[in-house]
């Protein structure tokens, strides 16, 4: 079996989560580029915090450096949403698969083995393709809550230090 038969005995459902994917791999793209301009941009951003800031007024400094970080976040909350959904479309399907086979069972019994396969077919894909779409997301997503916590902590210290 090919990975094109694959996916179409998952359905729809499997369908949906591959647009999910390539929808969430693009905004964890987009996040990782935003991240390196951050990064690399760092005493522009701090110069910036500065100049807007010339009384030095601490809760100024606080809330331009938490702007600052809340532009690194977009499309993060996507990226979540996705981690969070794809199980439970894998869940989906899995219970559509159930129920297609106990209704092929109930038509022509338990005698023919082939008869409900392509239910329990659709179970197992959809359950695994829902969780290989969620598993990186939640990693990503995980991991840049981290790296945007310390960036925070960063840019203020670096902000601070610069005074």
């Amino acid at each position: 079996m090919d990975i094109v038969d694959f996916l179409n005995k998952g359905g729809i459902i499997v369908y949906i989560l591959i647009l999910l994917n390539i929808v969430g791999f693009g905004l964890i793209l987009m996040a990782m580029y935003n991240l390196y301009n951050f990064k690399e941009n760092m005493p522009n951003i701090v110069f910036s915090i500065l100049s807007k800031t010339q009384n030095n007024h601490e809760d100024l400094i606080e809330m331009m450096v938490q702007t600052e970080i809340k532009k690194l976040e977009t499309g993060l909350n996507t990226i979540k949403i996705i981690a969070t959904v794809s199980p439970l479309l894998g869940l989906l399907g899995t219970v559509i698969g159930i129920f297609l086979s106990f209704d092929e069972i109930s038509k022509v019994g338990l005698d023919n083995p082939m008869a409900f396969s392509s239910g329990i077919s659709l179970a197992l894909i959809t359950t695994v393709v829902g969780l290989v779409v969620s598993i990186p997301h939640y990693i990503f997503y995980n991991y840049f809550i981290g790296v945007l916590d310390n960036s925070e902590i960063k840019l203020k210290s670096e902000v601070l230090e610069s005074l």
